[in-house]
């Protein structure tokens, strides 16, 4: 089935004008106090789907739906599965519900949008907004594992019902040799039912080198169906994990597509890839990806990727996790609590709400607390044990919210069905049932997995150590696009806006918002905030104020250096 978005509503009368605006394959129906309608938009017949559903999507096109809106009775039901692969979102206007799977749908539909100031807060602390909450006021995201329940008689109070949780085995594994064999068995399996469908045609998969994707390319050309890989390459900048995807490529003798991640072709795709991520996503990875998909679309239809390994097998960032939590169990009295310092591990701007917002929105973020936002995904109640409580955490978070629904809204949009063989449910709740040191063995993380397909792929890739894609974002900043960051972080703009300070990009690569703020992070924290500027003009839709021209970055950076070593004698 061919990507495709929706929107829709349901309420008690008929909503004319929706179906004026837009165009596509068309449902409705109506029962005895209510009428609905939905329109596909990217498809040109009607999907079949269960009786009393409305409408579905899955991200792979052909296993079971990822998001889902039907009726029960007089009451209307928005779903979401647990691994968040599909985004969707609803609004309340009067006494109709509008559903979309994409939020720039609802945009449309809400005559003067206003940014929530509690999503806006919430991408800052993480990078991504937080479920339920959304950054446009008064419209909502359905979290994955929950079913929201809408009744007409109370449509402004909906029942949220979460019906599945990620929870820790009693029964947990320990024995290596049995682990190991199940482990192979329940990985095959995976991969078998996603390539179930596959005849001839070729599938692409996003090979990094790294062990996660590594394992689903070798299980690809072990299923038999034809496989292209397709790597990034950032030039001179950056960790370069290419060499890596080169060598697994050659020991599965598959052909490998090197896509060009040139500071060039990012700059191109930027706004694009805010428009396709329909969401703010502040991370740096998302144009690279943007790329890749882009270049696979001309060559298949399907793209495979490892994600979800790091989540299901205790990667490789909860080791400072695992330290913190062992520390604070031992000094239960230290100033600083666990769910503090897991909010740390995000690197954004969590601690800096002072120094980054103008005094009307810190006025209103006060009041905020981005712990709670942690609380659920932390609970001690479904994973009494610190590893396998990580790993629901980083499921729910992590997972969920931020890197499988971007990464379907960049398939999506390049027309391409995307499918991650570690969001299989058989696969994940085995994972909870390992014993911790099957997960981590001293140093070495996702250990259970490298001894599961160590005979798989060549020995250096199992065994090395792995951190992640290496997007040289502090590189691009502070040279490449340094005078670009005038446009995009323009003192006069914000200023107009009223929500960061003029000069918070001055401020930050000068080192002078804090102290923790240097090296790699500077680039992390200026994608952050330009990803949200973009996002807001080009998503959002605010008309830009005027520019200022009091700002380094008119300079050359060389010259605008030189100028502050003057300007300190």
């Amino acid at each position: 089935m061919f990507p495709y978005d929706f929107i829709g509503y349901w309420g008690e009368k008929k909503e004319d004008f929706f179906t004026q605006r837009r165009r596509g394959a068309e449902r409705g129906g109506e029962g005895e106090k209510f009428v609905w309608n939905v329109v596909y938009l990217g498809c040109e017949s009607l999907p079949e789907i269960a009786e009393n559903t409305i409408v579905t999507i899955s991200a792979s096109g052909f296993s079971e739906p990822d998001v889902w809106v039907r009726l029960e009775d007089d009451k209307l039901i928005l779903g979401r599965e647990a691994f968040g692969r599909v985004p969707l979102f609803w609004t309340q206007q009067n006494h109709v519900i509008w559903f979309a799977s994409r939020l720039q749908l609802l945009l449309e539909m809400i005559e003067k949008p206003e940014v929530s100031i509690s999503g806006l807060y919430g991408y800052s602390c993480f990078s991504y907004v937080p479920n339920p909450l959304n950054p446009v006021n008064e419209v909502f995201s359905v979290a994955a594992g929950t079913e929201v329940i809408f009744n007409l008689d109370n449509i402004g109070f909906p029942e949220v019902r979460k019906f599945y949780q990620w929870t820790e085995s009693q029964e947990q594994i320990k024995d290596e040799n049995i682990a190991v064999s199940q482990l192979q068995s329940l990985l095959k399996n995976a991969v078998e039912k996603q390539v179930a469908d596959l005849k001839d045609e070729p599938v692409g998969v996003f090979l990094s080198g790294g062990l996660d994707s590594s394992i689903v390319a070798a299980l690809l050309v072990q299923s038999g169906v034809k496989v292209r890989a397709y790597s990034l390459d950032f030039g001179q900048f950056g960790i370069s994990e290419y060499p890596y995807a080169e060598q697994v490529a050659q020991f599965l003798n598959i052909p490998l597509v090197k896509v060009d991640a040139s500071p060039k072709n990012i700059k191109n795709a930027i706004i694009p890839t805010v428009k396709a991520l329909d969401l703010p996503f502040g991370d740096g990875v998302t144009v690279p990806l943007y790329l890749l998909n882009q270049v696979a679309s001309q060559e298949t239809k399907v793209i495979f990727n490892g994600e979800g390994g790091d989540q299901l097998f205790a990667g490789w960032t909860n080791k400072p996790l695992i330290a913190a939590g062992i520390y604070q169990s031992e000094h239960p009295n230290k100033k600083e609590d666990f769910i503090s310092q897991y909010l740390r591990t995000f690197h954004r701007l969590w601690g800096y709400e002072k120094q980054v917002y103008q005094p009307e929105i810190y006025a209103q973020i006060r009041g905020l607390n981005a712990q709670e936002w942690l609380l659920d995904a932390l609970d001690t109640r479904f994973c009494p044990s610190l590893l396998h409580r990580l790993r629901r955490a980083s499921l729910m978070l992590k997972g969920a919210q931020n890197i499988h629904p971007r990464a379907t809204a960049l398939s999506f949009v390049h027309g391409l069905n995307v499918r991650s063989p570690f969001c299989d449910l058989n696969l994940a709740e085995w994972t909870f049932q390992l014993s911790g040191e099957l997960c981590l063995q001293g140093a070495c993380e996702k250990y259970i997995l490298k001894r599961a397909v160590e005979n798989w792929l060549p020995s250096e890739i199992v065994w090395r150590q792995k951190r992640g894609m290496g997007v040289p974002l502090t590189s691009w900043c502070v040279n490449d696009f340094w005078h670009d960051i005038g446009n995009w972080l323009n003192p006069g703009i914000l200023k107009a806006e009223n929500i960061f300070y003029p000069d918070i990009a001055s401020q930050i690569v000068t080192g002078q918002l804090g102290g923790n703020i240097q090296g790699r992070r500077i680039g992390e924290i200026l994608w952050l905030l330009i990803m949200w500027e973009l996002w807001y003009s080009h998503v959002f839709g605010v008309k830009l104020g005027s520019k200022s021209w009091n700002h380094p970055f008119l300079l050359p950076n060389w010259l605008w250096k030189h100028y502050k070593k003057l300007q300190n004698y």
